[in-house]
């Protein structure tokens, strides 16, 4: 893994029991659980139980509304799946990646871990609660409410983004963001309306990801694209974690599963290797 950088946030006690985990996937926003086919194909491979969710509003949930306690009924229903004593590593990307860290600090708070050995977190390392987000925040209530005033209150996130995210073959920012500033193709068969990104990020204002990462009581690795200018503070994140690994693939972007495949399933591989340590 030469081609991969990996930060360490120091050693801390590893998980009760050892084994090979199962893992579970969770998509980020405006997609479903089949960007992860190739993941799902490439852990079980290597012997690994693994299943794919959709999100509520998603994929095969695409009648309901999201909200974040579905969101964490989805996550307890898929980890329960591979019975009582199995342990489970959750894998989340953006939308995903916040929901995952957000259900494992809850875990946390509940002493509720035994079952996690670790989680992944893609493309995830911007605090909701700062600026990027309530920018996507404002643009998407334009593309919801199509008014006059939400268009001009877009007007310059619109320009933020562009600066931000365009730019190269791959997509800096982000299937979901190109999308809402155009030039995306659509993802699957279906992909959800602008309501769900109106509904996901009011689920999660006022949450912090790097609150959760100092609640959470598992290992964590953040991954992230070296493309993707949405990672403005992996290192604040890194050094809330309890147990914490980065790593930034190189000429990836936020969609480092589908940007970098054989780069993310190398890192993927290691991050599991590590969670099967007793």
């Amino acid at each position: 893994m030469n081609d991969l950088r990996l930060t360490s946030s120091g050693d801390a006690p590893a998980s009760r029991r050892g084994g090979t985990p199962a893992v579970v996937f969770v998509h980020g926003m405006r997609t479903s659980s089949h960007i992860w086919d190739a993941q799902l194909d490439h852990v079980r491979a290597r012997g690994h139980d693994a299943l794919a969710v959709d999100l509520p509003a998603h994929g095969a949930l695409r009648d309901e509304r999201f909200s974040m306690r579905r969101a964490y009924d989805v996550l307890d229903e898929a980890v329960a799946s591979f019975g009582t004593h199995r342990r489970v590593a959750i894998v989340g990307l953006s939308l995903g990646g916040y929901t995952t860290l957000a259900w494992t600090a809850r875990r946390s708070a509940r002493g509720q871990t035994a079952d996690i050995a670790g989680v992944v977190a893609v493309g995830c390392s911007s605090d909701p609660k700062g600026k990027p987000v309530a920018l996507y925040r404002t643009l998407a209530d334009a593309a919801v409410t199509g008014s006059q005033a939400a268009r001009r209150r877009s007007s310059a996130a619109a320009t933020w983004w562009r600066s931000a995210v365009l730019g190269g073959r791959s997509r800096p920012g982000g299937a979901d963001v190109q999308a809402l500033i155009g030039g995306a193709d659509d993802v699957g068969p279906f992909r959800p309306g602008w309501q769900v990104v109106t509904d996901s990020l009011s689920h999660l204002a006022g949450r912090s990801s790097v609150a959760n990462l100092r609640a959470t009581r598992v290992p964590v690795w953040l991954v992230n694209g070296s493309r993707d200018r949405l990672r403005l503070e992996e290192q604040r994140h890194l050094q809330a974690a309890y147990r914490g690994a980065l790593v930034v693939v190189p000429g990836a972007g936020h969609d480092v599963n589908t940007d970098a495949p054989e780069a993310f399933n190398r890192v993927l591989d290691r991050a599991l290797r590590t969670f099967e340590q007793p």
